[in-house]
């Protein structure tokens, strides 16, 4: 048995002399590829007005239009108006231009046309597909209308996955595709997809690597930088008359959060790479984001100019990492913050004070004897001795690193000048060899010409022959030679990093943060006093120590 279309069950209650109250909607994306002429709001207005010009039983109700909206979501401003207006029964027919311009997405345009629709009473007319729930209320019932909703549904993932496969492509090419640019960047107006260095944000960017690097905590520099008067990215960005607007309120977007500090310390976007690929969509019809794993990122490297050093970046990672506490007095952390470790439980140490009628000096203990005695020891050690310590480790290791560099060089500048050097040099001799002997046949020509071994036309010949063989040895042996300077600048020695890292601190007199977050790995306190240091490159540094031996 056939199933019967409630639309015939509505018309069929209502009278043959019913004025229809009409909203006329329409709908245009620039997201699902409706570019067409045809398609345009003022052509689908033009269409509506006409067909409601034709129908006397039909007046105009309002005008709805959501320009740049998709039609996979119904959840649009003029649809939601519509709708309100509908259940308020300010009009009671709906007219579209057709199927695709009520909406693309298969279950939801269903759930309108069968059920809320006739529900409601409403009247649905799609001109083009002459749809008529009231005037020919049988063809609403056929296979025809969830046909061409499935086929709006499937253009829609269609267009949707040509877009997000032409997107992976430009993130993978390193072109930036995002609406606005990391604060101190700017999108490059001369070249589409790069970016250029806002200077006066960068500036900004700088002082807080350089504060963080200082020693002052994340929070501290949030309020250092309120305090200065600094607008935080979201005003910055207003101010220049960008339309920028997220969902924290402008209230709190006005000043500088310890979230936007911590965000920018860990951006790699700063040393010159293009991450992207962070967060996708679920799907064309739902268009909320998740988060991507950090191993299915796009990251391309050196893809704009830098605004911090890559070598001031890793430092800064290398610290966030640590465990460390801001002493709330000061807005810093200590010296020694996430370095210092107890030798047995590998544990933190704590900082103490210790007051005395004499003075009041400060120590660390081994964090776990604070909390449990049983299971370790105290490992006392004051900080005065501490940094003393640490100071004198590090300028022996200085100046081991400078007598190891000094030797290095030379070791590789002549390996290097051997390898690729040497072979340029042995072509070299062997043409200029060939250059002499040439000289000499050619010098003899003159005496057998005399002698009359030689006819003048013979000796003319031979002698234009030698010549031309000359000229074209010698463009041989400058072009050899030309790429002999070129093999010596590539084979000039590349410093390495561990020796570069220690030789920078060569009359190093006081420690601070950013000697020990470049030099240093860990500081373990023993019990008795006693540190043992762990020096970054450690491997490579005892490397360089049995090359020293056999040099």
């Amino acid at each position: 048995m056939a199933r019967k279309s409630r639309y015939v069950e509505t018309v069929r209650e209502k009278e043959t002399n019913t004025i229809w109250c009409a909203a006329l909607y329409i709908r245009l994306s620039r997201e699902d590829g409706d570019k067409e002429e045809s398609d345009s709001v003022a052509n689908q207005r033009k269409l509506l007005m006409n067909f409601m010009d034709e129908h006397p039983d039909v007046e105009f109700g309002g005008l709805y239009i959501d320009d740049g909206w998709s039609g996979t979501s119904f959840n649009r401003p003029d649809f939601v108006r519509m709708m309100e207006d509908i259940r308020s029964k300010k009009v009671n027919c709906v007219i579209v231009k057709d199927l695709s311009r009520f909406g693309r997405n298969y279950i939801e345009t269903g759930k309108y046309l069968e059920q809320i629709f006739p529900f409601l009473n409403v009247r649905f007319i799609a001109v083009n597909d002459m749809l008529d729930s009231v005037g020919n209320p049988g063809q609403m019932n056929t296979i025809m209308v969830p046909f061409k909703n499935l086929i709006n549904d499937e253009y829609c993932r269609d267009i949707s996955n040509k877009v997000k496969s032409s997107l992976d492509m430009k993130r993978k090419k390193g072109e930036f595709i995002g609406a606005f640019a990391s604060y101190g960047y700017q999108k490059n107006p001369d070249q589409k997809g790069k970016l250029m260095i806002d200077q006066e944000a960068a500036e900004v960017v700088k002082l807080i690597y350089r504060s963080f690097l200082g020693g002052m905590g994340v929070l501290a520099i949030a309020r250092r930088l309120n305090e200065l008067g600094i607008p935080s990215p979201a005003s910055y960005k207003r101010e220049k008359g960008m339309a920028y607007q997220n969902s924290k309120s402008k209230e709190k977007e006005s000043f500088w959060q310890d979230r936007t500090v911590r965000r920018i310390l860990t951006n790699q976007i700063y040393c010159g790479d293009l991450v992207q690929g962070k967060n996708r969509v679920l799907n064309y019809k739902v268009q909320r984001c998740r988060q991507v794993p950090e191993k299915e990122w796009m990251i391309v490297k050196n893809t704009h100019e830098a605004v911090i050093e890559r070598e001031m970046f890793e430092k800064v990672q290398d610290l966030m990492k640590r465990d460390t506490k801001v002493v709330p007095s000061m807005g810093k952390v200590h010296l020694f913050a996430g370095f210092l470790k107890c030798a047995d439980c590998k544990r933190a140490m704590n900082r103490k004070k210790n007051v005395h009628s004499y003075g009041t000096y400060e120590y660390y203990i081994c964090s776990t004897y604070k909390q449990a005695k049983e299971r370790c020891s105290r490992h006392t050690l004051r900080v005065d001795q501490l940094e003393q310590a640490v100071l004198r480790a590090i300028q022996v290791q200085v100046e081991q690193a400078v007598d190891v560099a000094e030797l290095l060089e030379r070791f590789q500048k002549e390996q290097k000048r051997k390898k690729m050097v040497f072979p340029f040099e042995e072509k070299i001799k062997e043409k200029q060899m060939e250059e002499e002997k040439i000289k000499k046949f050619k010098e003899s020509l003159y005496e057998d010409w005399k002698e009359g071994i030689l006819s003048k036309e013979e000796y003319l010949s031979m002698k234009e022959s030698y010549q031309k063989q000359l000229i074209d040895l010698r463009c041989v042996i400058q072009k050899l030679e030309q790429e002999k300077m070129k093999a010596e600048e590539k084979g000039e020695a590349k410093q390495n990093p561990f020796l570069l890292s220690f030789c920078r601190y060569k009359n190093i007199t006081e420690l601070n943060r950013e000697v020990l977050t470049e030099l240093v790995e860990d500081i373990f306190v023993h019990e008795g006093g006693k540190i043992t240091i762990r020096f970054r490159f450690h491997e490579e540094k005892q490397a360089l120590q049995y090359l020293k031996k056999d040099l």
